[in-house]
């Protein structure tokens, strides 16, 4: 069923689907069957929705990053989205151009998820999570609420970031300009869990299976299987390999 009261420019819709009240679906964009799409969603051009995904009031897909001249990083972007199968995207999430997201996923409430960004199959994003540019995010990940995941940070499979958990990519607050190589945001390895209220600073490596306790300040590489605490964090124990006790 789609409303009389909505704008729809495309005709790639599969079958049983719902669009209600006062959206805005724009020409090429796909949509997969079994698709519900509650009131006030604006879909724009070269989006695909895959099966069985609902997407809640106030969502915006397929933002396109603007570069006014204050900003010193070049932004380059495909206008391209694709939502796999079976996601949900909670209300007044914004996720922009060139972004892909896996299937299985849940996007909650007032999510934003900016261009060149990657999330596997089956993560979770809380409320309020952000992800700035160029992140990407392995199968099976969760981040929660209101936590903010730097540019060009790589997360890996079966991490778990807690609630206000912050990470930098730049040392030098931006006065240098904008160097990739230089500006780069934390590199987490699977099965790693960050605790709530944690702070990674910029180009820091984080072992597979470590663990960083609630409230650390992370300043330099965490080992694998190690967990680490304080302000500055430190090593205090090492924890078994994933998969034994």
């Amino acid at each position: 069923m789609k409303s009389e009261k909505s704008t729809i420019e495309t005709s790639q819709i599969g079958q049983n689907v719902l669009i209600a009240e006062y959206c805005v679906i724009r020409a090429n964009v796909k949509i997969g069957t079994n698709v519900i799409i509650h009131p006030n969603v604006i879909i724009n051009e070269y989006v695909e929705i895959g099966d069985n995904v609902e997407i809640f009031p106030g969502v915006l897909i397929g933002k396109e990053p603007k570069g006014p001249d204050i900003l010193s990083r070049a932004i380059n972007f495909e206008k391209r989205v694709k939502i796999g199968d079976s996601c949900s995207v909670g209300p007044n999430s914004i996720i922009y151009y060139d972004v892909e997201i896996g299937n299985n996923c849940l996007i909650g409430d007032a999510v934003a998820i900016r261009e060149n960004c990657k999330v596997g199959a089956r993560c979770i994003l809380g409320r309020q999570v952000s992800l700035n540019y160029n992140v990407v995010i392995g199968d099976g990940s969760v981040i929660m609420t209101k936590s903010h995941i730097t540019g060009n940070t790589k997360i890996g499979n079966n991490v778990f970031i807690s609630v206000c958990v912050s990470m930098a990519n730049d040392n030098n607050f931006g006065s240098l300009g904008y160097d990739e190589k230089l500006i780069q945001g934390p590199v987490i390895g699977d099965y790693a869990k960050i605790g709530v209220g944690a702070i990674i600073l910029p180009n820091i490596r984080i072992g597979d299976n470590a663990l960083v306790a609630a409230g650390a300040v992370v300043t330099r590489d965490v080992e694998k299987n190690s967990e680490v605490m304080g302000i500055p964090a430190r090593h205090i124990r090492y924890l078994p390999p994933v998969g034994r006790k």
